[in-house]
């Protein structure tokens, strides 16, 4: 196949494109470096490439426009870093494997009918204000007729099943005073805190068995001889379905109501970051993208346990036609968000992965571009979900 045979010329330069953003992490709205080298190589390739869009610095959207008519076919290119971890979720997989397959489709759009585009997208990772980019470029990506990227793991599975997420901050703020001598005269703004994590652990007996419920102090206070009154946690709430997540988070809103008012403190609720939704995979293109793999020899598992992460990429995938297959770079129970993964994300293995994600993009494009018949499939499918025909789990 042409496309793949393309992609094995470029082996060398996608490894060496990963290699380097994976040597340079950036994290979520500050991926300069990794945006502006991924935006340069598509400008060489001939794409129009838009800078800056959907009010982000890092965004960018690459066209490439074959003969008149046709689908337009997204690839998304996610391209954050953890902080403190680097490529520890194999980012620089992602986005190289996407630019990669767009790069290639290229090469053969003077021969079908149809757009070919990459969109770069920041703070996947919900680990910084305001994260999750996919949600604030749904505008953009939506003029595609389908969206897709491949993930970084230790399996290799077409149909992804994941959860939802909301990411919450409880901020309490009570009164300060000497915690030795007149700790009376206080309100003790970290008491709220933790009585917000103690009925936060009695409700999880009285929850279904896909919520995961999570999270971390950020600020307990600034000295022990003084009652806090200021004190912080954030943390996240999971749920497979957007009802019983939405739910969920209200239950544990009230766990930190409830907390203020025994305490004496004062509550403020918020989010810091888009809300992930669960990930829906349309049945054709899990299809096509699933024989295309194992035309190169993959054996594509199929995984019937849910994973408890979540993506923006959900929220693509409840909007349009979308995948999230999964690719194995590392030894299966290797933790993603660890530092073994992030050395497997530019590892040989992660090499392999890498051209398997760029080859199994590419193919699934070209099959959308070459046969109208699974076209019009995957846009009843997509119909068939919004109806309630059928859902991801």
């Amino acid at each position: 196949m042409k496309v793949t045979a393309e992609i094995d010329r470029m082996r060398p330069k996608l490894i060496e494109i990963s290699d380097t953003v994976h040597t340079n992490p950036e994290i979520g709205y500050q991926e300069f470096k990794t945006s502006k080298f991924y935006c340069d190589e598509l400008e060489k390739a001939g794409f129009k490439v838009t800078r800056g869009i959907s009010g982000m610095p890092t965004a960018f959207k690459a066209v490439f426009e074959g003969r008149p008519g046709g689908p337009k076919v997204a690839f998304l290119a996610e391209m954050d870093a953890l902080p403190g971890l680097g490529h520890a979720c194999g980012h620089n997989i992602i986005g190289t494997a996407s630019v990669g397959a767009g790069i290639a489709v290229s090469r053969l759009m003077g021969e079908v009918a149809g757009t070919v585009m990459v969109f770069g997208t920041p703070a996947e990772e919900s680990v910084v204000e305001g994260a999750c980019g996919k949600p604030r470029m749904l505008d953009e990506i939506r003029v595609a007729d389908a969206a897709m990227l491949v993930h970084p793991g230790s399996v290799n599975t077409v149909k992804l099943l994941n959860v939802g997420r909301e990411a919450l901050f409880f901020k309490f703020y009570g009164k300060a005073s000497h915690a030795g001598a007149t700790p009376h005269l206080g309100v003790n703004a970290l008491d709220g805190v933790l009585n917000t994590f103690n009925l936060i652990n009695a409700l999880r007996q009285h929850v279904r068995m896909d919520v995961r419920i999570h999270g971390i102090i950020t600020r307990g206070g600034d000295s022990p001889n003084i009652v806090p009154d200021y004190a912080e946690m954030r943390l996240y709430v999971r749920a497979k379905d957007p009802a019983y997540l939405e739910e969920t988070v209200e239950r544990v809103k009230n766990c930190a109501r409830g907390a203020a008012l025994g305490t004496g403190t004062r509550v403020e609720i918020g989010t810091y970051a888009t809300r992930d939704y669960n990930m829906v995979s349309n049945p054709t293109l899990v299809e096509l993208f699933t024989k295309n793999w194992e035309s190169l020899g993959v054996k594509v598992e199929e995984v019937t346990e849910r994973s408890y992460g979540s993506s923006d990429m959900g929220n693509v995938g409840q909007v349009m036609p979308a995948i999230h297959p999964t690719v194995s770079i590392a030894p299966e129970g290797t933790p993603g968000h660890s530092v073994a993964f992030r050395d497997a994300a530019k590892s040989e293995a992660g090499h392999e992965g890498l051209i398997l994600a760029a080859k199994g993009l590419a193919m699934t494009a070209v099959d959308l571009f070459t046969k109208p018949e699974m076209m019009g499939r995957m846009k009843r499918d997509f119909e068939a979900y919004k109806s309630g025909e059928f859902t991801d789990y």
